[in-house]
């Protein structure tokens, strides 16, 4: 089950499953119990957050959103961990081992995202823990790294049959329900007493409460008296019996994501006809793998479709039990996104008005309402807010097909506008924008494909969007974009394409969409009007081995040495960054760029760089030390 063990047989890779899970729950566990002191010292700020003034009221709401967020976190890592120590090696595929491997990734990804946000701003948090923080963070981005490589280079199994019962219950009750009870061994039991919180972002129960006394619960997880995980499951299981808590809900099994284990927004179905949160299986998908998670079964095709009447239900389920929803204008006030509220004011009639003449069934009528829409939604925040509370967002996505080029244009300028909107993102991702955005894209007037690759840059902003929208086919059609648009299409397509591409699985598309080839265009263009974003780009793309392949075969060396000699200091450290990763464990490039004449300018940048320069370039320079000594 390690990294390059592709050749070992399927035998001897379950037999190590079992010892690796069992490393990495006790990995894991570590690592929260370092948190220790942070989960501390944020439930003596809830003190001081109770007695907040109005004037730090924002500060607050943001601090105690982000304590919820971590106690959502360390369910995840909970549940995990329940899944895992329940894996029997003599029982299971490979498949199923990759899964929760998978699952693995995604949680510490969680974890380090969400530590990386820590609001030290608002939280007065001592510098001997902002050390452990940094510590953790480390940790665990090495751990999603390492997860990614095996993933990558596990092979896919793929079985004719679904998993055998035991492995079934594993995989499918643990993965959606059974996680409830008392079967988690590795110090997280007292995390069941944790009220858990909205249905945005929900785990398998609910209980009402404020955010700051959800933050003050996290106070309550103690890691720190560890004992053995297995001698613990025992006394748990003897002395704790199973009460359920009174105002407790239960979120439906059917209703929660088997990967992220977490209530779905966008529920998709797979070939085999399973149900999932689209961002998660685009993940899986996009990490080489075609068998169903949760069955192991082959998918016979790749399509994902959306599960409209699971989503209604869950919607509904959601109002029922007052669990927030990714919209809600209440009193005139809204809930933003750090859990404070902000005033809107406006004539909502008015534009309630305007909404239901874009579904009008005259063009001229539907072209003046959508104009109309355009305008408001880019005077002012209010009115994006009271647009998108108006339902005006899916019938904007319906006239994006519209025949009518200016009818079309207005449409995608007006949810470009409205994407602004933090709040808003969501609504346009669930009326399933995407594919209109990218058909406009690819076909519209060169307005509407410039305002169109600006949406998919304000979209993409969120993690999850990175993923679905790179899965679309946009990705090609901002290369094209990038290669023959206008000034400012250009420069919208290179800030869409550098968003989408720092997400993993969507470097391979962009090289295969030829984005090489239009970076170097950009970097030999005697405007030189794009070098840096040309640069950024490439920085990124660098540790992408499709993508070193690429860069060297385009002849893209020269031109960076090139760069490191005449170029601002800014591209001299992109640059040499660039060179860097080319260089690293490739004797040939190393070579080449010595043969190149790469010493003298590196020399230069190491003394007199920006300091990321300075590291770069000297980084470099031991390199060629190092493999003329050979």
């Amino acid at each position: 089950m390690c990294a390059g063990a592709g050749g070992v047989s399927s035998s001897a890779t379950a037999i190590a499953a079992d010892a690796m899970f069992k490393k990495d729950c006790t990995d894991l566990v570590r690592r929260i119990s370092l948190l220790t002191h942070l989960f501390e010292e944020i439930g003596e700020l809830n003190k001081v957050f109770d007695s907040a003034s109005s004037s730090s009221a924002t500060a607050s709401a943001s601090a105690s959103s982000w304590s919820s967020d971590l106690v959502l976190a360390l369910h995840s890592a909970k549940r995990l961990l329940s899944v895992a120590r329940n894996f029997r090696s003599n029982c299971s595929s490979d498949g199923a081992a990759k899964t929760i491997v998978f699952q693995f990734q995604c949680v510490t990804w969680k974890l380090e995202k969400l530590l990386s946000n820590l609001p030290y701003d608002n939280l007065d948090i001592s510098e001997e823990v902002k050390e452990q923080v940094d510590l953790v963070r480390t940790q665990l981005r090495r751990a999603t790294e390492k997860y990614g490589y095996m993933i990558s280079t596990m092979p896919s199994y793929e079985l004719s049959q679904p998993l055998d019962q035991e492995l079934s219950q594993v995989l499918g009750k643990s993965l959606s329900g059974l996680h409830k009870q008392n079967s988690c061994p590795e110090h997280l039991s007292e995390l069941d007493s944790i009220p858990k919180i909205n249905g945005g972002k929900s785990c398998s129960t609910y209980r009402a409460g404020s955010r700051l006394e959800r933050a003050r619960s996290i106070s309550e997880v103690s890691l720190s008296n560890v004992t053995d995980p297995e001698s613990q499951e025992i006394s748990e299981r003897k002395s704790q019996p199973q009460v359920k808590k009174p105002g407790a809900i239960v979120i439906p099994e059917d209703f929660l994501c088997p990967i992220s284990l977490e209530l779905m927004r966008d529920p998709v179905i797979v070939a085999t006809g399973q149900t999932y949160e689209r961002s998660y299986i685009q993940r899986w998908i996009d990490c080489g793998n075609a068998t169903c998670p949760k069955t192991q079964q082959k998918l016979q095709h790749l399509t994902l479709t959306p599960n409209y009447v699971l989503r209604s239900l869950i919607t509904q389920w959601c109002v029922e039990h007052n669990i927030e929803q990714p919209t809600g204008l209440t009193n005139g006030k809204i809930k933003k996104s750090d859990g404070s509220f902000r005033d809107v004011t406006g004539d909502i009639a008015a534009i309630e008005a305007l909404v239901q003449k874009l579904s009008s069934q005259s063009v001229e009528e539907r072209r003046a309402a959508v104009t109309e829409i355009r305008s408001l939604s880019k005077r002012s925040t209010d009115n994006r807010i009271l647009i998108a509370e108006a339902g005006a967002i899916p019938v904007l996505v319906n006239l994006l097909t519209s025949e009518d080029v200016l009818t079309q244009d207005n449409a995608v300028t007006s949810i470009l506008n409205l994407s602004i909107y933090e709040n808003n993102k969501g609504l346009i991702m669930l009326a399933g924008a995407i594919p209109s955005i990218v058909q406009v894209l690819r076909a519209g007037t060169m307005e509407a494909r410039e305002n169109a690759a600006a949406t998919l840059f304000s979209l993409s902003l969120a993690d999850e969007n990175k993923i679905i929208i790179g899965a679309s086919g946009a990705i090609p059609a901002l290369v094209e974009l990038l290669q023959n648009g206008s000034p400012r299409g250009k420069k919208d397509a290179a800030t869409a394409l550098f968003n989408l591409c720092i997400y993993q699985g969507n470097k391979g598309r962009a090289i295969r969409a030829g984005i090489i080839k239009a970076l170097l265009l950009m970097l030999t263009d005697s405007s030189k009007s794009m070098i840096d974003e040309a640069l950024t780009i490439m920085s990124v793309l660098a540790s992408h081995q499709e993508a070193k392949v690429a860069i060297v075969k385009a002849s893209t060396i020269p031109v960076l040495i090139d760069l490191l000699r005449t170029g601002l200091p800014r591209n001299k450290e992109n640059a040499a960054a660039i060179l860097l990763a080319l260089c690293k464990r490739d004797a040939d490039n190393l070579a080449c760029i010595s043969r190149l004449g790469a010493v003298i300018p590196l020399s230069e940048l190491a003394r007199s760089g920006t300091e990321r320069a300075k590291r770069k370039a000297t980084s470099l320079l031991e390199h060629l030390r190092k493999l003329q000594q050979v």
